[in-house]
């Protein structure tokens, strides 16, 4: 076998000697193949603290090909050695694998910088070209590249037109090309679809990666396992037993230096548009026929189309859904600003910090099931999770004293900060009585396996360069939560300010009102 099969195809001599195994083995690590990354946004807090780690950690477990390379595009005057240095520097302070001198080389050497004194800045189109194709032959990168796009959505129409115009995503026989892009997915569903069209530019649908970096947590990847690979749970996923779902994204902080970002966002569209009505398709979603990314869409699309606002056949978003906005107070026992005496956040922002929103599912599985979503800053505790509610039993034999202490089985899906899953179920308190009790039956990621978990990025990135795409979410995708979330989006512009709660609180009492009419209560976490 020649040195120009892609790196990923390629087979130990153990391994094609073992009829037993073939290069689709889990245990064999899948390698990306050569390719140059061109990262818009190098000089970010994202790059800095999240991509640059995920890379050097992907190299330094083995993932990326030996050729890889990086090209940072950005505003400052920086030779190749001062993004090698800044790079260095992000590596050494958020990298999760150890420190290795001969990797670090490896992966420097294939580093280069291109200034740019703005996003629409010709000359500097051309330079990147130069650079790229230099890497193609200096470093045996194929002709494969992928563009990064970590910028603001504002800066995408000029992006892209000359990324067209340079002639870098041009088609070559035998190379591919992909492009990277961080939400927001636009900020309604018309603007989504206009960045999709920009994005169509430069590359076809199947070669657009929207990164959702929740998708890349290994216990949302866990849900469909837990599901799909266990006869016990899937026979009881669905009306008959299940009385709710909660899926909750709570922070304990509050916006700190993003309220440039956050005031024109806010917390519906920041978490509940991508993050949770993904976990909301993955919790619901009907088996696919494969774990690949044409099956899996499939369903998650089926599961958007099918969510309902209304609740009961009747669409009132004042009681189906709520927001706030944190109040000043105390947090832990030290003083925290409101969100308007936040640096940077207008003084009439009607921008929420909370929101939370109840929705049904109209097909057979899900009928009358109602899924609670919500979202905030400056709660009680960080926690994300998917809590699966089961219908109490239709009948007990047992005294009302003796089942006092008991509350409905759930299913919790960790999925940060500590990675696992809970099952809650009643269990008999030892002694010569009956008295029934809840207890929590417990499995950790960290405490099961031997090997860490790795970095959302870094599997995301590692599967956006091998071009698997069961992770990522599709433009279908995006415009079917738009549609969702849209009509709320508009009623709440027209609904004056959010109410206020108080920091260390689980939101606004309108949260709790909303759970309320239906009889239930949210978990505490």
């Amino acid at each position: 076998m020649d040195d120009s099969t892609p790196t990923s195809e390629r087979s130990s001599p153990a391994l094609g000697s073992n009829p037993l195994l073939d290069s689709r083995d889990l245990r064999m690590p899948r390698i990306a193949d050569p390719c140059v990354l061109v990262m818009f946004g190098i000089t970010g807090d994202l790059a800095r603290h999240k991509l640059l780690p995920a890379i050097y950690d992907l190299a330094n477990r083995g993932l990326l090909s030996p050729s890889f390379s990086l090209v940072g595009v950005g505003r400052r005057s920086w030779s190749d050695d001062e993004l090698r240095a800044y790079v260095e520097q992000a590596v050494r302070a958020g990298a999760r694998t150890s420190w290795h001198q001969a990797i670090w080389d490896q992966l420097a050497a294939g580093m280069r910088f291109v200034e740019f004194s703005s996003f629409e800045d010709d000359d500097a189109y051309s330079r990147l070209t130069d650079v790229v194709v230099g890497l193609d032959a200096t470093r045996g990168t194929s002709g494969n590249r992928a563009f990064y796009l970590s910028i603001p959505p504002g800066w995408f129409p000029a992006v892209t037109q000359r990324i067209a115009a340079s002639g870098l995503v041009d088609e070559s026989p035998g190379s591919w090309r992909r492009v990277i892009i961080e939400k927001p997915f636009g900020h309604d569903r018309a603007s989504a679809a206009r960045l999709d069209t920009l994005v169509s530019r430069i590359v076809r649908p199947d070669d657009v990666f929207r990164v959702d970096h929740y998708l890349g947590k290994e216990t949302v990847q866990n849900i469909l396992a837990l599901r799909f690979a266990n006869t016990m749970f899937e026979p009881l996923w669905n009306q008959r037993y299940v009385d709710h779902i909660q899926i909750t994204m709570a922070e304990d902080i509050g916006i700190g230096t993003r309220a440039g970002y956050y005031d024109t966002i806010g917390s519906a569209r920041d978490v509940i548009q991508n993050h949770l009505l993904q976990l909301l398709a993955l919790t619901a979603m009907e088996e696919p026929t494969a774990m690949t990314a044409p099956a899996v869409r499939a369903e998650k699309e089926k599961v958007l189309a099918s969510v309902r606002l209304e609740r009961h056949g009747v669409l009132d978003l004042d009681t189906t859904t709520a927001r706030g906005r944190y109040d000043a107070g105390f947090q832990g026992g030290v003083p925290v600003k409101g969100y308007l005496e936040e640096d940077g956040v207008a003084a009439d922002s009607r921008t929420e910090t909370f929101a939370a929103i109840r929705l049904e599912i109209a097909n057979r599985r899900w009928a009358g099931v109602p899924f609670y979503l919500r979202a905030g800053k400056r709660l009680t505790r960080r926690v994300t999770e998917v809590a699966v509610v089961f219908k109490r039993p239709p009948f007990l034999p047992f005294d009302d004293a003796a089942t006092a202490g008991v509350g409905a089985n759930t299913i919790v899906l960790r999925i940060q900060p500590d990675e696992g899953i809970t099952l809650r179920l009643a269990s008999k308190v030892p002694g010569s009585h009956i008295e029934l009790r809840d207890v929590s039956m417990d499995f950790g990621y960290g405490g099961t396996f031997n090997e860490e978990s790795p970095e959302a990025y870094e599997r995301l990135i590692l599967d956006a360069l091998l071009g698997d795409a069961p992770l990522f979410p599709h433009q279908r995708e995006v415009d079917l939560s738009w549609r969702i979330l849209d009509p709320v989006i508009e009623r709440w512009a027209a609904s004056g300010a959010p109410d206020g709660y108080r920091p260390g609180s689980w939101g606004p009492e309108s949260a709790h009102q909303l759970l309320a009419r239906d009889g239930r209560t949210w978990r505490r976490s």
